[in-house]
C-alpha cells in the first residue's frame, strides 16, 4: 500500500505531458509504431501530415518528428535524429537477436503429436524449464501444480512420460533434472561407439568420481586404460552442459527480432549516427477538424458541455502526444550522443577492450537528465554498427583500476581472465590465487574473490574441474 501510495503521489506531481513522455521513452521502435497507430485510431483530432506549420493561435498545427535539430555542434560525428533514414522503402531493417528458448520448445511441441491434456501438461513443463535448459522442479510438485493450475488430474508417472517426449526436443539435453542426466541424454542421442559407451558407463556409474577428477579410481574400477579413459573423457567434455544457451551476465534478451533504434556508420574515422526510417507517420493536431467538432458540440443542446469537454480532452491529449513524441526523439538523441562521446574509441573499431567503465550516472551527468530517464532510454534499445548489433545496455559496466591507476571496465578484465585460463597448462590449471598473480603481472589489480566472481560469471569451473589427463 505504501508503494502504491508513493506511485500515486509521484504521478500526481507529473504533468500529463511528462507522464506521456516517460511511457513513450521505454518503448522500442516496433512498439512505438503500434502505440502511434493506436493513438491515431482512438483520437479523431490527431492526424498524419507531410510537413509542419503553425496554427493561428501559435499552437503547433502540424508537429513533425523531423523538426528537431540540435543547437550544439557535434565534434566528431553528425547526428540525424528523425525518422527519415537512408532506407527509402517503408520497411524495417530487422535483425535476429536471440530466438526465445521457450518459444522454440513450444514450436517443437506442435510437431510432437501430443494433444489435449497431454499437450497442456507438456506446455506447462516447458514453462517450468529454466533458461539454461534444466528442469529443476521435482515431478511430484509439478503434478500438484498441474492439478491446481490446469485442473488436470494426472500422476507423476504420466508427467515423467511426457517429460521424456520433451527430452527428445532440440537442443539435445533439454529438460534434464541435473548435469548427469543432461550429459547422458546427449550421449545416447549420438551414434554409439566404444568411446561413447565407455563415456556413458562413467556418467552412469562413476559420476561422483568423474566430478572430483578421481581418474585413478575410474581406471581401477572399470579396467579402462589411460588412453581409453582419455578418449571417453574427450567425448564428455565436448558435450553441452547448458543446452538452453549461455546467459550473459550483463543482459538477457528474449526478442526474436529487433529493429535498431540507431545506425552508426564509420566513414574514414567519422562516426555518423542516424535513426532508421520506420513506418511511423508524421503527426499533427488537426485544428480544422478540432474546430469543427467543437462548434458541433457547442450547438448540441443540454449535452453540449459534456461534448465540449470531450473534444477539449481529445485536443489536449493529441497535443501532449505529439509533443511527447518530439521530446522522446530529443532525449534519445542526447543520450546516444553522450554514449558515443563516452565510448568513442570503442565505436571506431568495436574492440571491447576499449570500452571504458560507464554507469547510468555518467550519462545522466553528461546529458543533464535523471538516472531513471537514462535507464528508460537504454532499456530495449539497440544500435547497429559495422561490427554488429548491440543493446545499449552492453556499453554499461563497472570499473576498476590497473596497477598504473588507469580505469578499465570489468568487461576488459573478464576478457583477459578468460584468455589467461585458455592459455593455461590443462594438466596443471591455475587456481584463483594463481590467476590473481597472472592478472597482476598483466597490470590488473584484482582480489581473489573478484577473480572467483568473474570466473563464475564466465561459466568457467574451478581449477580442479578444468584438469585434463
Amino acid at each position: 500500500m505504501l508503494k502504491q501510495g508513493l506511485q500515486q503521489k509521484l504521478q500526481q506531481g507529473l504533468s500529463p505531458l511528462q507522464i506521456q513522455t516517460i511511457k513513450l521513452l521505454e518503448l522500442p521502435t516496433l512498439e512505438l509504431e503500434q502505440r502511434i497507430k493506436k493513438e491515431l485510431e482512438e483520437n479523431p483530432v490527431l492526424d498524419e501530415a507531410p510537413s509542419s506549420e503553425e496554427t493561428d493561435d501559435g499552437e503547433p498545427k502540424n508537429v513533425s518528428l523531423s523538426d528537431y535539430s540540435p543547437d550544439d555542434p557535434t565534434p566528431s560525428y553528425r547526428l540525424y535524429i528523425n525518422n527519415q533514414g537512408k532506407d527509402l522503402k517503408p520497411q524495417y531493417n530487422t535483425f535476429s537477436v536471440k530466438e526465445s528458448f521457450h518459444q522454440n520448445l513450444e514450436m517443437q511441441l506442435g510437431y510432437s503429436g501430443l494433444t489435449g491434456d497431454d499437450r497442456a501438461i507438456a506446455s506447462f513443463i516447458i514453462g517450468s524449464i529454466d533458461d539454461d535448459g534444466y528442469l529443476r522442479r521435482d515431478i511430484v510438485s509439478l503434478t500438484d501444480d498441474i492439478a491446481f493450475r490446469l485442473n488436470i488430474e494426472t500422476t507423476p508417472e504420466h508427467v515423467e512420460k511426457i517429460l521424456k517426449v520433451i527430452q527428445e526436443f532440440e537442443p539435445v539435453g533439454v529438460g534434464a533434472r541435473d548435469l548427469r542426466e543432461c550429459l547422458m541424454l546427449q550421449l545416447r542421442a549420438k551414434e554409439q561407439t566404444p568411446e561413447r559407451k565407455r563415456a556413458e558407463e562413467i556418467l552412469e556409474n562413476y559420476f561422483e568420481e568423474f566430478s572430483r577428477k578421481h581418474y585413478d579410481r575410474i581406471m581401477t574400477r572399470t579396467g579402462m586404460s589411460k588412453d581409453e579413459l582419455k578418449e571417453a573423457m574427450d567425448e564428455i567434455v565436448h558435450l553441452n552442459p547448458r543446452p538452453g544457451g549461455q546467459i550473459d551476465d550483463s543482459y538477457v534478451e528474449q526478442a526474436q527480432q529487433i529493429v535498431p533504434d540507431f545506425i552508426l556508420d564509420n566513414k574514414d574515422g567519422e562516426l555518423i549516427l542516424t535513426m532508421p526510417k520506420f513506418s511511423v507517420p508524421e503527426l499533427r493536431v488537426n485544428k480544422r477538424y478540432a474546430d469543427l467538432l467543437m462548434n458541433s458540440a457547442a450547438s448540441s443542446g443540454k449535452r453540449g458541455k459534456e461534448a465540449v469537454s470531450f473534444v477539449k480532452q481529445k485536443l489536449d491529449s493529441a497535443k501532449w502526444f505529439v509533443e511527447a513524441i518530439k521530446q522522446r526523439q530529443n532525449t534519445l538523441q542526447n543520450t546516444m550522443k553522450a554514449i558515443l562521446d563516452f565510448q568513442h574509441d570503442f565505436f571506431l573499431d568495436g574492440d571491447e577492450t576499449k570500452l571504458k567503465p560507464m554507469v547510468l550516472k555518467n550519462i545522466a551527468e553528461k546529458t543533464g537528465l535523471d538516472i531513471s530517464t537514462i535507464s528508460r532510454v537504454v532499456n530495449c534499445k539497440y544500435i547497429q554498427t559495422n561490427f554488429g548489433v548491440y543493446p545499449l545496455k552492453y556499453f554499461f559496466s563497472e570499473g576498476m583500476k590497473t596497477e598504473s591507476g588507469d580505469e578499465v571496465s570489468t568487461r576488459e578484465i573478464k576478457k583477459v581472465l578468460s584468455e589467461s585460463i585458455e592459455a593455461e597448462d590443462k594438466k596443471k590449471p591455475l587456481t584463483d590465487e594463481e590467476l590473481v598473480t597472472v592478472l597482476s603481472q598483466k597490470g590488473y589489480k584484482v582480489a581473489r574473490r573478484t577473480v572467483a566472481k568473474y570466473r563464475e560469471q564466465l561459466n568457467i569451473p574451478i581449477a580442479r574441474m578444468r584438469k585434463e589427463i
